[in-house]
């Protein structure tokens, strides 16, 4: 039981340690990830689209 303790008690001391980023900086890297997830999510369901009916030609 004590080694359980011990080890919540180090990653208290560890978060404390952490540089937590700034709420302009989480907002930043937010809509940079949401951007990123978004076109790349476009992207391959026009490609996936694409092939689709690519394959559909040929099959005819």
């Amino acid at each position: 039981m004590q080694r359980i303790v011990n080890f919540f008690r180090e990653v208290g001391r560890e978060m404390r340690k952490v540089s937590w980023p700034k709420r302009k900086e989480l907002t930043s890297y937010t809509v940079t990830v949401l951007a990123t997830v978004t076109f790349f999510a476009l992207f391959f369901a026009v490609l996936d689209l694409g092939i689709s009916e690519l394959i559909r030609i040929i099959l005819e």
